[in-house]
């Protein structure tokens, strides 16, 4: 059996902010359509498209209204064909995100599910009686801060929301909503979608007997958020999921070649349920958590979370990534590690890429894209509304796409955008990079061409070598085709051991046995 999505490439397209192509400043199927040729001479394999359903947006689009549907926003089913079509004709699969933990309190399900106690549809989400003092069910918090329950006076009760109050959660406890569920989901099959990515796969259950959460050992302050306070074992990552993840799997394999990508939300054992959500051939295809999304940049925590996952589980496959749409981009998150320019960008790529499991770049990570920083007045993200400063949200990751540096908002629309296009990067446009020797765009595409051309990259095993920090190191594959990895994760030049050559690694092209790997080096060789 083919399966393509071993090693694979998959580009992160953030819809809002790709490409306008009807002038109202915010993107749309349209103009993604016109750039797909950007994403395929990069060497990506498939796009993962984020939420494009009818949305009153006020999580922009993970609030979903209308789960066979677009929102008119980006353009019609129509836009959607001809983009699966254009992709298709380049070689590139189409994987769109599914929300199905919450939808929008504007989903006509929520909206007969609310009227009454009694109605078609009243267990369609969790509810709950308050405590005989009127206070929520139990202590459940909510991710985007505060309680996890919302009143409802027409009920009486109190709904689940894991996120923001106008997200309510969806009841899969319940067979029919879990049968609507996968409805929608066959519905996007037969349109000719080639994947799912499963937004917080883990949230998709609730202990059905509503017990508290225990807390986590205290800090020397609290968190920002104090959803940080709890080990949520009982809200979500509930042993029920399993069984429906196989549900999803069995519908998914009716159709050939299509993939299940699940993200594993922050969990104190996240690469523990990546590798339990992927085990054998009856559950995701692949999962991906925030293990590598953080802030930490050392070789101890990269072999940690990389031999963490195969040693758990060396029959799942995960997905890796270092930037997306909910976290500060990586080349302004590491940028403490940056020896100047753009080293930590090719040297992020370099490492990415060389990595054992699919692989996720973000929109803008190929051009070595910074964190844009936006003030209190530019926010729309409702994480950076509820705590900024100490957190600023996630608008400084999902500014749009810069094409071309001199043009108006860099080339992303003919209207002001959503969000600001800022100097810092707009200096980053695709027409600085593309052609250019050593930019991080041409190296990216190298890389990626490096990668597809390596069946060691592609499918081989991961050994780690025993270095001294801030070396890592490690080998992939065995034998002729073996490709030896070398990383230098600091900012100052490092001297290479000789035994390093001569024994870990065996002979060396291109590189000396003694010399040295520079600030935010790296090197592969066989």
């Amino acid at each position: 059996m083919h399966e393509w999505w071993r090693g694979a490439v998959i580009y992160q397209i953030y819809p809002r902010s790709f490409q306008d192509d009807n002038g109202d400043g915010v993107g749309d199927l349209p103009g993604i359509t016109r750039r797909l040729d950007h994403v395929a001479r990069l060497g990506a394999d498939a796009i993962w498209l984020s939420p494009i359903f009818p949305s009153p947006m006020a999580d922009m689009g993970y609030d979903v209204s209308d789960y066979t549907g677009i929102d008119p926003l980006f353009g019609t089913l129509d836009d959607f064909d001809a983009l699966v079509a254009r992709a298709h004709d380049l070689g590139l699969r189409v994987i769109i995100d599914q929300v199905i933990s919450h939808s929008s309190d504007q989903h006509p399900w929520f909206i007969e599910s609310r009227k009454s106690r009694k109605g078609p549809k009243a267990d369609w989400y969790v509810w709950a009686d308050p405590k005989p003092d009127g206070s929520p069910p139990n202590n459940w918090l909510s991710v985007f801060g505060g309680p996890a329950w919302a009143w409802d006076a027409r009920r009486r009760q109190y709904y689940l929301h894991n996120f923001l109050d106008s997200q309510p959660d969806l009841n899969l406890h319940n067979q029919k909503v879990q049968k609507a569920l996968l409805d929608a989901m066959r519905f996007w099959l037969d349109r000719g979608v080639d994947g799912f990515r499963l937004d917080t796969v883990n949230f998709y259950f609730h202990d059905d007997r509503l017990r508290d959460n225990p807390p986590m050992p205290a800090g020397p302050l609290p968190p920002v958020n104090p959803y940080d306070m709890q080990d949520h074992v009982y809200s979500k990552t509930r042993p029920e999921n399993l069984a429906f993840l196989k549900k999803m799997r069995a519908l998914t394999d009716r159709y050939p070649d299509r993939m299940l990508l699940g993200e594993v939300g922050a969990s104190l054992r996240a690469v523990e349920i990546m590798g339990e959500y992927t085990r054998g051939s009856d559950r995701l295809h692949m999962a991906y958590s925030f293990e590598l999304l953080g802030p930490d940049f050392t070789p101890s925590h990269f072999r940690a979370v990389i031999e963490g996952f195969f040693k758990g589980a060396p029959d799942g496959w995960p997905c890796w990534s270092f930037s997306n749409h909910d976290v500060n981009r990586h080349v302004t998150r590491w940028a403490k590690h940056d020896a100047g320019g753009d080293a930590l960008a090719r040297q992020a790529a370099a490492l990415l890429l060389s990595l054992q499991g699919g692989i996720c770049l973000y929109q803008g990570e190929e051009l070595g894209q910074t964190e844009t920083d936006i003030v209190w007045e530019e926010l729309t993200d409702p994480v950076g509304l509820r705590f900024w400063p100490d957190n600023k949200g996630r608008d400084g990751c999902r500014t749009p796409m810069v094409w071309e540096r001199d043009a108006h908002a860099a080339g992303f629309s003919a209207a002001e955008p959503w969000l600001p296009v800022k100097a810092p990067q707009r200096v980053r446009a695709v027409d600085t990079q593309a052609g250019v020797e050593g930019s991080v765009l041409e190296t990216c595409r190298r890389l990626i061409a490096f990668r597809k051309a390596s069946p060691a990259l592609l499918h081989g095993g991961t050994r780690f070598l025993d270095l001294p920090a801030p070396l890592l190191g490690f080998v992939r594959g065995e034998g002729e085709g073996a490709v030896n990895c070398l990383f230098n994760l600091s900012p100052r030049a490092v001297k290479l051991p000789k035994e390093i050559g001569d024994t870990a690694l065996g002979p060396r092209q291109g590189l000396e046995t003694a010399g040295k790997i520079e600030a935010n080096g790296w090197g592969f060789w066989g």
